[in-house]
Protein backbone atom coordinates (compact mmCIF):
# COMPACT_ATOMS: atom_id res chain seq x y z
CA UNK A 1 0.00 0.00 0.00
CA UNK A 2 1.30 3.05 -0.66
CA UNK A 3 0.85 5.98 1.12
CA UNK A 4 1.14 10.04 0.54
CA UNK A 5 2.85 12.27 2.76
CA UNK A 6 3.16 15.72 0.96
CA UNK A 7 3.16 17.37 -2.32
CA UNK A 8 6.33 19.99 -3.29
CA UNK A 9 6.13 22.22 -6.05
CA UNK A 10 9.49 23.07 -7.60
CA UNK A 11 10.03 25.98 -10.17
CA UNK A 12 12.53 27.16 -11.59
CA UNK A 13 15.55 28.19 -9.14
CA UNK A 14 16.74 31.61 -11.26
CA UNK A 15 14.03 33.45 -13.54
CA UNK A 16 13.57 31.77 -17.55
CA UNK A 17 12.36 32.74 -19.86
CA UNK A 18 8.59 33.70 -19.75
CA UNK A 19 7.02 33.12 -23.65
CA UNK A 20 5.07 31.09 -25.99
CA UNK A 21 7.21 28.72 -27.45
CA UNK A 22 6.53 27.71 -31.04
CA UNK A 23 5.52 23.57 -30.71
CA UNK A 24 6.03 22.11 -34.61
CA UNK A 25 4.19 19.61 -36.04
CA UNK A 26 5.91 16.67 -34.77
CA UNK A 27 4.54 17.92 -31.41
CA UNK A 28 0.88 18.69 -32.13
CA UNK A 29 0.35 15.02 -33.10
CA UNK A 30 1.64 14.00 -29.90
CA UNK A 31 -0.90 12.59 -27.18
CA UNK A 32 -1.06 15.11 -23.83
CA UNK A 33 -0.98 12.34 -21.87
CA UNK A 34 2.58 11.36 -19.72
CA UNK A 35 4.94 8.56 -20.65
CA UNK A 36 5.26 6.63 -17.48
CA UNK A 37 8.55 5.29 -16.30
CA UNK A 38 9.89 3.94 -12.97
CA UNK A 39 13.07 3.79 -11.28
CA UNK A 40 14.17 1.46 -8.30
CA UNK A 41 17.16 2.03 -6.09
CA UNK A 42 18.29 -0.47 -3.28
CA UNK A 43 18.95 0.83 -0.35
CA UNK A 44 22.44 2.73 0.29
CA UNK A 45 24.45 4.35 2.90
CA UNK A 46 23.47 7.77 1.65
CA UNK A 47 19.83 6.81 1.72
CA UNK A 48 20.45 6.27 5.55
CA UNK A 49 22.93 9.72 6.07
CA UNK A 50 20.37 11.96 7.81
CA UNK A 51 20.23 14.15 4.14
CA UNK A 52 16.75 14.18 3.49
CA UNK A 53 16.43 12.56 0.07
CA UNK A 54 13.14 15.03 -1.12
CA UNK A 55 15.10 18.58 -0.65
CA UNK A 56 18.14 17.42 -2.70
CA UNK A 57 15.87 15.99 -5.36
CA UNK A 58 13.83 19.59 -5.08
CA UNK A 59 17.27 21.70 -5.28
CA UNK A 60 18.13 19.68 -8.18
CA UNK A 61 15.47 19.67 -9.87
CA UNK A 62 14.61 23.19 -9.46
CA UNK A 63 18.70 23.78 -11.28
CA UNK A 64 17.66 21.00 -13.70
CA UNK A 65 14.27 23.63 -14.88
CA UNK A 66 16.61 26.49 -15.20
CA UNK A 67 18.01 24.53 -18.30
CA UNK A 68 14.87 22.38 -19.36
CA UNK A 69 12.23 25.40 -18.71
CA UNK A 70 9.43 24.30 -21.28
CA UNK A 71 9.32 21.50 -18.75
CA UNK A 72 8.23 23.86 -15.93
CA UNK A 73 5.03 25.69 -18.29
CA UNK A 74 1.32 24.86 -19.18
CA UNK A 75 -0.25 23.47 -22.26
CA UNK A 76 -3.30 25.36 -23.15
CA UNK A 77 -5.50 24.71 -26.28
CA UNK A 78 -4.56 27.05 -29.77
CA UNK A 79 -7.22 29.92 -30.57
CA UNK A 80 -6.99 28.87 -34.18
CA UNK A 81 -7.98 25.67 -32.80
CA UNK A 82 -7.85 22.41 -34.48
CA UNK A 83 -6.73 20.31 -31.59
CA UNK A 84 -3.33 22.27 -31.58
CA UNK A 85 -1.73 23.63 -28.34
CA UNK A 86 0.42 26.34 -27.15
CA UNK A 87 3.15 25.92 -24.82
CA UNK A 88 3.00 28.89 -22.51
CA UNK A 89 6.89 29.04 -20.58
CA UNK A 90 5.45 30.26 -17.16
CA UNK A 91 7.68 28.71 -14.48
CA UNK A 92 4.45 27.02 -12.92
CA UNK A 93 6.35 24.02 -11.76
CA UNK A 94 6.08 20.47 -11.10
CA UNK A 95 4.79 18.83 -8.77
CA UNK A 96 7.04 15.87 -6.41
CA UNK A 97 4.88 14.03 -4.98
CA UNK A 98 6.28 12.12 -1.41
CA UNK A 99 4.88 8.66 -0.59
CA UNK A 100 5.61 5.52 1.57
CA UNK A 101 5.24 2.00 1.05
CA UNK A 102 5.01 -0.79 3.22
CA UNK A 103 6.22 -3.03 0.65
CA UNK A 104 10.33 -3.81 -0.21
CA UNK A 105 11.90 -3.59 -3.88
CA UNK A 106 12.14 -6.83 -3.33
CA UNK A 107 8.51 -7.12 -3.38
CA UNK A 108 8.24 -6.37 -6.85
CA UNK A 109 10.44 -9.32 -7.98
CA UNK A 110 11.17 -8.88 -11.95
CA UNK A 111 9.46 -5.63 -12.25
CA UNK A 112 6.70 -6.74 -14.48
CA UNK A 113 5.06 -3.32 -14.90
CA UNK A 114 1.66 -4.24 -13.15
CA UNK A 115 -0.72 -1.91 -11.23
CA UNK A 116 1.52 -2.45 -8.33
CA UNK A 117 4.19 -0.52 -10.49
CA UNK A 118 1.67 2.06 -11.48
CA UNK A 119 0.70 3.09 -8.23
CA UNK A 120 4.26 4.42 -7.80
CA UNK A 121 4.22 6.53 -10.91
CA UNK A 122 1.67 9.99 -10.51
CA UNK A 123 -1.90 9.42 -11.97
CA UNK A 124 -3.14 12.08 -13.95
CA UNK A 125 -6.76 12.83 -14.13
CA UNK A 126 -6.51 14.34 -17.84
CA UNK A 127 -10.47 15.60 -17.67
CA UNK A 128 -8.24 18.08 -15.94
CA UNK A 129 -8.36 21.60 -17.93
CA UNK A 130 -5.22 21.54 -20.00
CA UNK A 131 -3.61 24.77 -18.85
CA UNK A 132 -3.47 23.27 -15.13
CA UNK A 133 -1.87 19.52 -16.26
CA UNK A 134 1.97 19.68 -15.06
CA UNK A 135 4.21 18.90 -18.07
CA UNK A 136 6.39 16.75 -15.63
CA UNK A 137 4.93 14.77 -12.37
CA UNK A 138 6.93 13.06 -9.95
CA UNK A 139 6.87 10.55 -7.00
CA UNK A 140 9.62 9.77 -4.98
CA UNK A 141 8.57 6.40 -2.72
CA UNK A 142 10.61 5.06 0.38
CA UNK A 143 10.09 1.37 1.12
CA UNK A 144 10.25 -0.93 4.32
CA UNK A 145 13.54 -1.67 2.81
CA UNK A 146 15.27 1.72 2.76
CA UNK A 147 15.26 1.78 -0.76
CA UNK A 148 13.33 4.17 -2.96
CA UNK A 149 11.39 4.54 -6.23
CA UNK A 150 11.18 7.40 -8.26
CA UNK A 151 8.44 7.53 -10.87
CA UNK A 152 8.09 9.76 -13.39
CA UNK A 153 5.87 10.88 -16.26
CA UNK A 154 6.71 13.74 -18.97
CA UNK A 155 4.03 15.08 -21.49
CA UNK A 156 4.19 13.33 -24.93
CA UNK A 157 3.96 16.94 -26.26
CA UNK A 158 7.31 17.77 -24.92
CA UNK A 159 9.86 15.24 -25.53
CA UNK A 160 10.36 11.75 -26.89
CA UNK A 161 12.69 8.88 -25.25
CA UNK A 162 15.76 10.48 -26.13
CA UNK A 163 14.68 13.90 -25.12
CA UNK A 164 12.98 12.72 -21.76
CA UNK A 165 16.11 10.11 -20.69
CA UNK A 166 18.33 13.51 -21.72
CA UNK A 167 16.64 15.66 -19.05
CA UNK A 168 17.04 12.59 -16.45
CA UNK A 169 20.59 12.82 -17.19
CA UNK A 170 21.20 16.14 -16.38
CA UNK A 171 18.89 16.37 -13.45
CA UNK A 172 20.62 13.44 -11.92
CA UNK A 173 23.95 14.76 -12.68
CA UNK A 174 22.71 18.34 -10.78
CA UNK A 175 21.80 15.89 -7.86
CA UNK A 176 25.45 14.37 -7.36
CA UNK A 177 27.14 17.42 -8.48
CA UNK A 178 29.03 15.90 -11.32
CA UNK A 179 29.91 17.82 -14.90
CA UNK A 180 29.57 18.49 -17.41
CA UNK A 181 26.21 19.95 -17.61
CA UNK A 182 24.69 19.34 -20.99
CA UNK A 183 22.12 21.95 -21.57
CA UNK A 184 19.51 21.04 -24.16
CA UNK A 185 18.70 22.53 -27.55
CA UNK A 186 15.21 24.38 -27.74
CA UNK A 187 15.03 25.69 -30.72
CA UNK A 188 11.90 23.25 -32.40
CA UNK A 189 11.67 25.66 -35.25
CA UNK A 190 14.85 23.81 -36.95
CA UNK A 191 12.59 20.84 -38.09
CA UNK A 192 10.71 23.68 -40.53
CA UNK A 193 12.43 24.36 -43.71
CA UNK A 194 11.53 26.02 -47.04
CA UNK A 195 13.60 23.20 -48.93
CA UNK A 196 11.19 22.45 -51.98
CA UNK A 197 9.92 18.85 -51.09
CA UNK A 198 11.15 16.33 -54.36
CA UNK A 199 8.35 13.97 -53.00
CA UNK A 200 5.11 14.09 -52.01
CA UNK A 201 4.00 12.10 -48.87
CA UNK A 202 1.76 9.03 -48.83
CA UNK A 203 -0.81 10.03 -46.18
CA UNK A 204 -1.78 6.28 -46.04
CA UNK A 205 0.48 5.33 -43.86
CA UNK A 206 -1.52 7.17 -41.16
CA UNK A 207 -4.80 5.72 -42.27
CA UNK A 208 -6.38 4.00 -39.26
CA UNK A 209 -5.00 -0.24 -38.68
CA UNK A 210 -6.71 -2.93 -39.41
CA UNK A 211 -9.67 -4.08 -37.76
CA UNK A 212 -10.86 -7.84 -37.44
CA UNK A 213 -12.32 -9.58 -40.53
CA UNK A 214 -16.65 -9.73 -40.09
CA UNK A 215 -16.13 -6.11 -37.63
CA UNK A 216 -17.28 -3.46 -38.36
CA UNK A 217 -15.13 -1.61 -36.04
CA UNK A 218 -12.86 -2.36 -32.61
CA UNK A 219 -14.99 -1.92 -30.07
CA UNK A 220 -15.47 -5.11 -29.13
CA UNK A 221 -11.71 -6.29 -28.99
CA UNK A 222 -11.26 -3.14 -26.71
CA UNK A 223 -13.63 -4.35 -24.12
CA UNK A 224 -11.24 -7.37 -23.46
CA UNK A 225 -9.50 -7.64 -20.37
CA UNK A 226 -5.83 -7.62 -20.60
CA UNK A 227 -3.07 -9.07 -18.77
CA UNK A 228 0.76 -8.20 -19.08
CA UNK A 229 4.16 -10.33 -19.06
CA UNK A 230 7.45 -9.48 -18.79
CA UNK A 231 9.76 -11.89 -20.67
CA UNK A 232 13.50 -12.46 -21.41
CA UNK A 233 15.54 -13.41 -24.74
CA UNK A 234 18.73 -14.23 -23.65
CA UNK A 235 21.94 -13.24 -25.99
CA UNK A 236 22.08 -16.63 -27.38
CA UNK A 237 18.11 -17.12 -27.88
CA UNK A 238 18.61 -13.23 -29.59
CA UNK A 239 21.33 -14.82 -32.40
CA UNK A 240 19.39 -17.62 -33.04
CA UNK A 241 16.35 -15.77 -34.01
CA UNK A 242 18.61 -13.70 -36.50
CA UNK A 243 20.75 -16.65 -37.46
CA UNK A 244 17.15 -18.01 -38.41
CA UNK A 245 16.43 -14.33 -40.21
CA UNK A 246 19.83 -14.06 -42.08
CA UNK A 247 18.89 -17.51 -43.61
CA UNK A 248 16.96 -15.81 -46.40
CA UNK A 249 19.28 -12.42 -46.32
CA UNK A 250 21.37 -12.28 -49.35
CA UNK A 251 24.80 -10.83 -47.33
CA UNK A 252 26.51 -9.62 -51.04
CA UNK A 253 23.66 -6.70 -50.67
CA UNK A 254 24.20 -5.29 -47.69
CA UNK A 255 24.13 -5.61 -43.91
CA UNK A 256 22.36 -9.15 -42.14
CA UNK A 257 18.67 -7.98 -40.12
CA UNK A 258 19.69 -6.33 -36.77
CA UNK A 259 18.65 -7.97 -33.60
CA UNK A 260 15.73 -5.50 -33.16
CA UNK A 261 14.60 -6.22 -36.79
CA UNK A 262 14.61 -10.25 -35.64
CA UNK A 263 12.87 -9.70 -32.39
CA UNK A 264 10.33 -8.03 -33.64
CA UNK A 265 9.60 -10.20 -36.40
CA UNK A 266 9.43 -12.90 -34.01
CA UNK A 267 6.89 -11.16 -31.97
CA UNK A 268 5.01 -10.05 -34.83
CA UNK A 269 4.29 -14.03 -35.78
CA UNK A 270 3.90 -15.23 -32.51
CA UNK A 271 0.95 -12.78 -32.00
CA UNK A 272 -0.80 -13.64 -35.08
CA UNK A 273 -0.60 -17.02 -34.42
CA UNK A 274 -1.26 -17.02 -30.49
CA UNK A 275 -4.40 -14.51 -31.77
CA UNK A 276 -5.48 -17.50 -34.30
CA UNK A 277 -6.32 -15.14 -37.22
CA UNK A 278 -7.53 -16.08 -40.39
CA UNK A 279 -4.86 -16.46 -43.30
CA UNK A 280 -6.73 -13.51 -45.14
CA UNK A 281 -6.39 -11.50 -41.78
CA UNK A 282 -4.55 -7.95 -42.75
CA UNK A 283 -2.22 -7.48 -39.58
CA UNK A 284 0.19 -4.31 -39.24
CA UNK A 285 3.22 -3.46 -36.83
CA UNK A 286 3.70 -0.04 -35.97
CA UNK A 287 6.57 1.59 -34.58
CA UNK A 288 8.23 4.81 -34.55
CA UNK A 289 11.74 5.75 -35.96
CA UNK A 290 14.19 8.32 -34.99
CA UNK A 291 14.43 10.75 -37.59
CA UNK A 292 17.20 13.10 -36.05
CA UNK A 293 20.17 11.98 -38.44
CA UNK A 294 17.97 11.53 -41.34
CA UNK A 295 17.82 15.32 -41.93
CA UNK A 296 20.65 17.26 -43.47
CA UNK A 297 21.78 18.73 -41.41
CA UNK A 298 21.20 16.13 -39.27
CA UNK A 299 19.42 17.91 -35.68
CA UNK A 300 21.25 18.73 -32.60
CA UNK A 301 22.44 15.64 -30.46
CA UNK A 302 21.04 17.70 -27.85
CA UNK A 303 17.76 18.45 -29.34
CA UNK A 304 14.86 18.47 -26.94
CA UNK A 305 11.34 17.26 -28.37
CA UNK A 306 10.24 15.22 -30.69
CA UNK A 307 11.69 13.89 -33.85
CA UNK A 308 10.66 10.56 -34.61
CA UNK A 309 8.03 9.37 -37.41
CA UNK A 310 5.56 6.47 -37.70
CA UNK A 311 6.44 3.25 -39.43
CA UNK A 312 4.41 0.54 -40.62
CA UNK A 313 5.15 -2.70 -41.88
CA UNK A 314 1.78 -4.95 -43.06
CA UNK A 315 1.10 -8.67 -44.18
CA UNK A 316 -1.71 -10.99 -43.99
CA UNK A 317 -1.12 -13.26 -41.30
CA UNK A 318 -1.48 -16.38 -43.32
CA UNK A 319 1.22 -15.18 -45.38
CA UNK A 320 3.21 -13.85 -42.22
CA UNK A 321 3.04 -17.70 -40.67
CA UNK A 322 3.86 -19.23 -44.27
CA UNK A 323 6.90 -17.54 -44.97
CA UNK A 324 9.81 -17.35 -42.58
CA UNK A 325 11.03 -14.97 -40.30
CA UNK A 326 13.19 -13.28 -42.81
CA UNK A 327 10.05 -12.31 -44.77
CA UNK A 328 8.43 -10.81 -42.15
CA UNK A 329 11.98 -9.46 -40.76
CA UNK A 330 12.65 -7.83 -44.78
CA UNK A 331 9.30 -6.23 -44.43
CA UNK A 332 10.23 -3.99 -41.22
CA UNK A 333 13.77 -3.10 -42.79
CA UNK A 334 11.84 -1.97 -45.66
CA UNK A 335 9.55 0.07 -43.38
CA UNK A 336 13.07 1.92 -41.57
CA UNK A 337 14.81 2.48 -44.85
CA UNK A 338 11.65 4.27 -46.35
CA UNK A 339 12.43 6.82 -43.54
CA UNK A 340 14.23 9.20 -45.81
CA UNK A 341 14.82 12.83 -45.43
CA UNK A 342 12.04 13.64 -48.33
CA UNK A 343 10.09 11.54 -46.70
CA UNK A 344 10.25 13.14 -43.03
CA UNK A 345 9.87 16.64 -44.88
CA UNK A 346 6.71 15.40 -46.80
CA UNK A 347 5.33 13.95 -43.48
CA UNK A 348 6.28 17.20 -41.33
CA UNK A 349 4.57 19.44 -44.15
CA UNK A 350 1.38 17.11 -44.06
CA UNK A 351 1.10 17.38 -40.85
CA UNK A 352 1.41 21.34 -40.56
CA UNK A 353 -1.65 21.58 -42.93
CA UNK A 354 -3.70 19.38 -41.44
CA UNK A 355 -7.28 21.43 -40.22
CA UNK A 356 -7.49 19.18 -37.19
CA UNK A 357 -4.44 17.19 -35.49
CA UNK A 358 -6.44 15.51 -32.78
CA UNK A 359 -6.71 12.14 -34.70
CA UNK A 360 -3.48 11.28 -33.87
CA UNK A 361 -4.48 11.20 -30.25
CA UNK A 362 -5.49 8.88 -27.58
CA UNK A 363 -7.67 11.14 -25.63
CA UNK A 364 -10.13 13.92 -26.89
CA UNK A 365 -10.03 17.73 -26.33
CA UNK A 366 -12.12 16.78 -22.63
CA UNK A 367 -10.03 14.12 -21.85
CA UNK A 368 -12.05 11.25 -22.93
CA UNK A 369 -10.11 7.97 -24.47
CA UNK A 370 -10.62 7.59 -28.20
CA UNK A 371 -8.55 7.43 -31.00
CA UNK A 372 -6.71 4.16 -33.17
CA UNK A 373 -6.61 0.52 -31.53
CA UNK A 374 -3.30 -0.67 -32.09
CA UNK A 375 -4.76 -4.26 -30.52
CA UNK A 376 -5.86 -7.32 -32.36
CA UNK A 377 -4.97 -7.59 -35.18
CA UNK A 378 -2.49 -5.55 -34.33
CA UNK A 379 0.52 -4.77 -32.50
CA UNK A 380 2.96 -1.80 -31.51
CA UNK A 381 6.49 -2.31 -30.44
CA UNK A 382 8.17 0.85 -28.75
CA UNK A 383 12.43 -0.14 -28.97
CA UNK A 384 14.82 1.24 -26.37
CA UNK A 385 17.35 -1.04 -27.74
CA UNK A 386 19.19 2.16 -28.55
CA UNK A 387 18.67 4.31 -26.09
CA UNK A 388 20.82 5.31 -22.74
CA UNK A 389 18.16 3.92 -20.45
CA UNK A 390 20.42 3.41 -17.37
CA UNK A 391 22.97 4.77 -14.98
CA UNK A 392 20.41 7.85 -13.62
CA UNK A 393 22.69 8.33 -10.38
CA UNK A 394 20.72 10.90 -7.89
CA UNK A 395 23.60 10.29 -5.38
CA UNK A 396 22.34 7.14 -3.78
CA UNK A 397 24.02 4.72 -6.38
CA UNK A 398 22.60 3.77 -9.80
CA UNK A 399 19.03 2.34 -10.03
CA UNK A 400 18.82 -1.36 -10.01
CA UNK A 401 16.05 -1.02 -12.70
CA UNK A 402 14.18 1.27 -14.82
CA UNK A 403 11.03 0.27 -16.84
CA UNK A 404 7.68 1.46 -18.30
CA UNK A 405 5.21 1.72 -16.40
CA UNK A 406 1.89 0.00 -16.36
CA UNK A 407 0.02 1.87 -19.22
CA UNK A 408 -0.45 -0.67 -21.61
CA UNK A 409 -2.80 -1.68 -24.49
CA UNK A 410 -3.36 -5.02 -26.58
CA UNK A 411 -0.78 -5.14 -28.40
CA UNK A 412 1.71 -2.76 -27.07
CA UNK A 413 4.95 -4.24 -26.54
CA UNK A 414 8.34 -2.74 -25.68
CA UNK A 415 11.42 -4.38 -26.42
CA UNK A 416 14.39 -3.77 -23.38
CA UNK A 417 17.53 -4.06 -23.49
CA UNK A 418 19.13 -5.91 -19.85
CA UNK A 419 20.27 -3.30 -17.18
CA UNK A 420 22.92 -6.25 -16.50
CA UNK A 421 24.37 -5.32 -20.18
CA UNK A 422 24.72 -9.17 -21.13
CA UNK A 423 23.30 -8.86 -24.09
CA UNK A 424 19.81 -10.29 -23.16
CA UNK A 425 16.05 -8.30 -24.11
CA UNK A 426 13.35 -7.97 -21.57
CA UNK A 427 10.18 -7.98 -23.39
CA UNK A 428 7.21 -6.14 -21.91
CA UNK A 429 4.29 -7.17 -23.96
CA UNK A 430 0.22 -6.70 -23.20
CA UNK A 431 -2.48 -8.87 -24.73
CA UNK A 432 -5.99 -9.92 -24.45
CA UNK A 433 -6.29 -12.53 -21.16
CA UNK A 434 -7.52 -15.29 -24.10
CA UNK A 435 -4.51 -15.01 -25.97
CA UNK A 436 -1.77 -14.83 -23.56
CA UNK A 437 -0.71 -18.39 -22.61
CA UNK A 438 -0.49 -19.59 -26.39
CA UNK A 439 1.74 -16.22 -27.03
CA UNK A 440 4.57 -17.30 -24.48
CA UNK A 441 4.56 -20.59 -25.61
CA UNK A 442 5.14 -20.07 -29.04
CA UNK A 443 7.49 -17.32 -27.77
CA UNK A 444 9.70 -19.63 -26.65
CA UNK A 445 9.14 -22.84 -28.59
CA UNK A 446 9.39 -21.27 -31.73
CA UNK A 447 12.76 -19.50 -31.26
Amino acid sequence: MVTFKATHIVRPAEPTQNEAMYLNACDQIKDRTHTPTIYFYKHSPVLDSGEDVIQRLQHSLSKALVLFYPLAGRLSWAEEGGSRVVLHCNGKGVPIFEAESDSTVEDFGDFTPTPSIQALIPSVDYTTPIDEIPLVIVQLTRFRCGGVSIGLGISHVMADGPSALHFVDEWAKIARVAEPVVPPFLDRKVLESDKPLDVTFDPSVLRPPPTLIGLEDNMEQRKKPITVSFLNLGKVQIEKLRNKANLDFDKENGRGYSRFEAVAAHIWRCTSKARGHVSEQQTSLHFVADFRNKLKPALPRNYFGNALIRVEATDKSGSLLSNSIGTASRKIREAVENVTEDKVRGYLDYLKGLPDVGRFRSLDNSGRPKGDFYGNPNLAIISWTALPLYGADFGWGKEIHMGPGSMGFDGKTFIIPSHDGDGSFNIAIWLQEEHMGSFKKCFYDDI
